[in-house]
């Protein structure tokens, strides 16, 4: 009996099985290992195409002219970003590339001259994603320091019980700090010995252009100038509370649509517990009755 229920729900797991993956359409073995084959030269390819336009965009940049100001603002942002690159090449990338899909205008408007009007537009498409590359990953990051800050603003109430001491009170919070903004830290705990407390934190906060974290900067510099700002940093933790609050609502209501397959493969999973009790006292019940 217990070889008839064993084979019993085996049998029904892989059909079962089968149907689901027909119906969900989850790629055999041999698709996957196709797939990621493909994937690998697709990859390298990929590589080599980038080596050639980053070539082109280096030639380019040396003769690229470029506003001082604007220089310097995408200069402040390339490094905030963690992008090793000059402003002149990151502009030129964006130019060459976008230049290179132009090209595909020549051959539509002998063939098919509508095209050229969307082989211009995605042109136009791939220019400006590839000229706000720099500021997706500051945001990126910057909503990445934003989610601790709560965390590090209630530190600091806590420390300036104790200590009045701004660097040590940076030091002692990079030891727990999350990976982007212990980097951060890093740089400016640095820059505070080498130089102006309040002008180290004032580059600090000029770097990430957060108002959260503006707000922290403020209140350390007042630390500095002897200000007592336990209550001012009590005030931070309870309004940056609220708006971690309401981040977090706003990640939730992204999440449904998200689960609703995994929703979908628990009840499976509850359908199938049912089926083989079910099963089970079936098969008993036979085996009683001979």
């Amino acid at each position: 009996m217990i070889i008839i229920l064993f084979a019993f729900g085996t049998f029904f797991s892989i059909g079962l099985f089968l149907i689901l993956a027909e119906v969900l359409r989850i790629p055999t073995i041999r698709t996957v290992q196709a797939m990621s084959s493909a994937s690998k030269l697709e990859w390298k390819a990929a590589k080599s195409i980038e080596t050639i336009l980053m070539d082109g965009a280096v030639l380019l940049s040396r003769h690229l002219p470029m506003n001082p100001h604007k220089k310097a603002r995408l200069t402040a942002t390339l490094r905030a970003a963690g992008m090793d690159t000059s402003p002149e090449v990151y502009t030129s990338y964006a130019i060459v590339k976008a230049g290179v899909l132009l090209i595909g205008v020549i051959p539509c408007l002998a063939i098919f001259p509508l095209a050229s009007i969307m082989v211009l537009i995605t042109a136009l498409m791939t220019y400006f994603k590839e000229i706000e590359t720099a500021d997706k990953k500051l945001r990126a990051k910057r909503e990445v320091i934003e989610d601790e800050l709560s965390r590090f603003a209630s530190t600091i109430e806590q420390e300036l019980k104790n200590s009045r001491d701004v660097l040590s009170i940076l030091e002692n919070y990079k030891k727990k700090a999350g990976e982007e903004f212990a980097k951060e830290l890093d740089i400016v705990c640095a820059d505070m010995r080498s130089s102006s407390y309040e002008a180290a934190l004032t580059r600090f906060e000029a770097r990430l252009n957060s108002p959260q974290l503006s707000d922290i900067v403020r209140g350390l510099i007042g630390v500095l100038r002897g200000d007592d700002s336990a209550v001012y940093f009590q005030m931070l933790v309870h309004d940056f509370k609220q708006i971690e609050i309401q981040r977090l609502k706003t990640k939730a209501q992204k999440i449904p649509p998200k689960i609703r397959k995994y929703s979908f493969l628990m009840l499976m999973c509850f359908l199938i517990t049912y089926i083989l009790i079910i099963g089970f006292e079936i098969i008993k019940s036979m085996g009683s009755m001979m």
